[in-house]
């Protein structure tokens, strides 16, 4: 996980429960943080009524409804889809936007915190078994998205899941609309999608990169963030839930279309944006073993944390300092 930490001097900071995440705002003008977590709000809004696949109005529901048929998108939905496929192409293939249906039959087919807390009074139960088929072959390729007219066409029964970029796009263009609109230096935080925008402290951006949910119980360290700089973290073990008797996590292998093997409990990387970050270590859990030198080959600064608790760093990894 990444979290905003405590800055050389106290910055101005709002942070709330947002739709499906944690959302949190600091800014370097005290006067423009109510404006700042406005602008965020508005922007998780127009998000969630295009990319949610757990309401039955937002745009995914209806491109998954008129399947086969060309149908007109809002800026938003076409803008993060034309990034998801931007990181398809760019990881071969391994972070896909196809599987949302493959992540509905294996039990995530709702909010989170609804299906963790489904899960947890069902864990023991004998008639929740893993039952799954693999239904839809589809990959990126069949996802057809005509940009500048904004209109997408995707097969019958294809449910689109931009869960992970969508929330590192959204960090993006609320930083930057921040910046633009208020002129103040920004460090916007998603669900630990980070990105900054602006000139910020004059110590950098100091940021928690922690493995597990307790700081005290694995590895952690705070890293400072440059200007204009991103950081996003990929999990195994954060967001995972009860399925009969096995225990899944929400990062599919498009070969398999099920849980990518877990290698690594976490991955995160630094870029210029979260998207870039995002995909990154995404597509690293998913390549498992082959991760480290497919991140070296990129030149991407990672910090990988094995199954027993090892850190390994590449690719100029930032400065850690004291927490």
């Amino acid at each position: 996980m990444t979290l905003p930490t405590a800055q050389p001097i106290t910055l101005p900071t709002a942070a709330w429960p947002a739709i499906g995440t944690t959302a949190c705002v600091v800014v370097t003008d005290a006067a423009h943080l109510d404006a700042a977590q406005r602008i965020v709000v508005q922007e998780l809004a127009q998000l969630d009524l295009a990319c949610s696949r757990f309401r039955p109005d937002s745009e995914i529901a209806q491109l998954a409804a008129r399947g086969n048929a060309w149908t007109p998108v809002s800026d938003v939905l076409a803008d993060v889809l034309a990034s998801a496929l931007d990181a398809a192409e760019l990881t071969d293939g391994d972070v896909d936007p196809t599987m949302g249906t493959d992540l509905s039959l294996l039990g995530y087919d709702r909010d989170f915190g609804q299906l963790n807390a489904l899960s947890t009074a069902n864990s023991g139960n004998a008639a929740l078994p893993l039952t799954y088929r693999l239904v839809y072959r589809t990959t990126w390729h069949d996802v057809e998205l005509d940009h500048s007219a904004r209109r997408v066409r995707v097969p019958a029964g294809l449910v689109l899941d931009l869960g992970a970029i969508a929330k590192a796009w959204c960090a993006d263009r609320s930083a930057a609309r921040i910046h633009r609109e208020l002129g103040v230096g920004v460090l916007v935080s998603l669900g630990g999608d980070i990105a900054t925008a602006g000139i910020g402290p004059d110590a950098g951006w100091l940021v928690r990169v922690q493995d597990l949910p307790d700081v005290t119980t694995g590895p952690s360290a705070v890293v400072v963030l440059g200007d204009g700089c991103a950081i996003a973290t990929s999990s195994t073990i954060t967001r995972t839930w009860q399925r009969g008797t096995a225990r899944l996590h929400h990062i599919l292998d498009p070969a398999t279309r099920r849980p990518a093997a877990p290698v690594w409990r976490t991955v995160t990387a630094v870029a210029n944006t979260c998207v870039d970050a995002n995909t990154a270590t995404t597509a690293a859990i998913v390549r498992g073993r082959t991760a480290r030198p497919w991140l070296a080959s990129r030149g991407v600064a990672a910090r990988l944390v094995d199954h027993d608790g090892r850190v390994h760093t590449l690719g100029g990894w930032p400065s850690e300092v004291a927490a």
